[in-house]
């Protein structure tokens, strides 16, 4: 399309700029050629508390301590952004712990979710060992931390979405005006 720039060295990576407007529709969607360099990863994150932290919470920490499966039901609501409900969650979570005697293999998939979602370290240890080791303190670890960012927990995901919508005015749409000044 365009003759060669014989001062411009091909072989080195150049920042993106705008192709040249041809007329023809394109995708919206910014398209980097294959040698520009892709964004850095962001750096992980600490966890808002410790894994052993259960004391800043003591009626999480019984109520995960004596049925895991409510806990662990409302994490997985909020964390697949309530496709899933807490009450779905739970008993999925209870009846793998009935029958395996190990959700742990469920619920350390949950824990990797969220790591990615807020960009958490995996820390002390890989999620799958955390869980298989300490099931209660990683459970209440993650309730805290969504907590923490904001989340009621007792609400579920419909209810958050509504409480952070509330005062929020839908616009309406409206025909526009006309002048009457106007001629053509």
């Amino acid at each position: 399309m365009y003759p060669p720039n014989p001062d411009k060295r091909h072989d080195a990576p150049t920042p993106y700029t705008q192709p040249p407007a041809t007329g023809v529709p394109v995708s919206s969607t910014t398209q980097y050629p294959s040698n520009y360099p892709p964004p850095p990863p962001a750096a992980p994150v600490a966890w808002s508390t410790g894994l052993c932290d259960c004391c800043s919470d003591v009626q999480n920490c019984c109520i995960t301590c004596w049925c895991p499966c409510i806990t662990f039901g409302q994490i997985a609501e909020i964390v697949d952004r309530g496709s899933t409900s807490c009450g779905a969650s739970g008993a999925l979570y209870g009846l793998i712990a009935f029958i395996s005697g190990c959700a742990c293999i469920y619920s350390c998939f949950y824990r990797s979710k969220l790591r990615e979602q807020y960009l958490l370290e995996e820390s002390p240890c890989g999620d799958c060992c955390v869980h298989c080791c300490c099931e209660s303190c990683a459970l209440c670890q993650e309730y805290r931390e969504l907590q923490n960012r904001g989340y009621n927990m007792t609400l579920g995901w419909n209810g958050n979405v509504q409480q952070q919508n509330r005062g929020v005015v839908a616009m309406t749409p409206t025909a526009p005006t006309y002048e009457p000044g106007m001629r053509r």
